[in-house]
């Protein structure tokens, strides 16, 4: 219960990371404003009823597009009406459907795709910091990608916006760490969500062979690791960017062992 009373905002709710998040911090006693654009944030409402009950933790719900801005501060106002100060911000909500060539990337899907993979969150924030600097305390926890360092073959939006996310977490650190604010960026690798399971098995499984724990992710791991840098204990960590990937960002050439290649190219067969 070391979240007990905190008002926290996540963004994102609706999805498969972000119910995860939502009901890692509910039973952590945390008062839960969930933000997504689509009905499912209800859906992760209905999800975690139980365990915010036993925890004490409100819930209140709302649509919202991250991208706009003045929808963004209607949307805090109303969170701060109904549960008081906000106190934590996780930045979940992401696009990642904008696949294509850099050369015929359609204008409109880049500029929504930095909307609300980093314009959304620097919403968020400014609206969410006057509070946290008045408590003196605040938790930021922005949910970045593997992407943010590697890139993403044919995701240049999506991999453009979340190294925005590191550039934006940094500058966060730099103006408020001094008042008692954290914010951190988490960078997950392949996670094992709803839209990941959809994802042809040759696709996943040339992922999984370069990855050292040879696994998908779990969300649950994604909503631990925010937890931790919502609370108290995580005061000293500022700026941080925390890779929960299974090994995923290290180099996955090998030189030294032809049966190792040769189990990686016949790895999922």
């Amino acid at each position: 219960m070391r979240l007990q009373n905190k008002v926290i905002v996540v963004t994102g709710a609706g999805g498969g990371i972000g119910r995860s998040i939502a009901a890692r911090l509910a039973s952590e006693g945390a008062h839960l404003a969930l933000f997504d654009i689509g009905d499912s944030v209800d859906e992760t409402v209905a999800a975690i009823a139980e365990v915010a009950a036993g925890a004490g933790a409100h819930v209140h719900a709302a649509r919202v597009d991250v991208a706009d801005a003045a929808a963004v501060r209607d949307a805090v106002d109303r969170a701060r009406a109904a549960l008081g100060p906000v106190a934590g911000l996780v930045n979940n909500a992401g696009l990642t459907a904008n696949v294509a060539p850099l050369l015929r990337m359609a204008d409109d899907a880049w500029a929504r795709e930095l909307a609300v993979n980093l314009t959304g969150s620097f919403n968020l924030i400014r609206a969410v910091l006057p509070d946290m600097v008045a408590q003196r305390w605040g938790r930021i926890v922005n949910i970045s990608s593997a992407a943010a360092r590697g890139g993403l073959f044919r995701q240049a939006g999506y991999s453009a916006s979340k190294a925005g996310l590191l550039g934006l977490t940094r500058n966060v650190t730099l103006e408020f760490a001094d008042q008692g604010i954290t914010c951190n960026a988490i960078l997950p690798g392949l996670i094992e969500t709803p839209a990941v399971a959809k994802m042809p098995k040759v696709i996943t499984d040339y992922a999984l062979s370069l990855t050292p724990a040879r696994r998908l992710g779990q969300t649950d791991e994604i909503a631990a690791v925010v937890a931790f840098l919502c609370s108290d204990e995580s005061g000293y960590v500022n700026g941080a960017e925390i890779d929960v990937d299974g090994g995923g960002r290290l180099c996955p050439m090998v030189l030294g062992s032809v049966r190792e290649v040769e189990a990686r190219r016949d790895f999922g067969r």
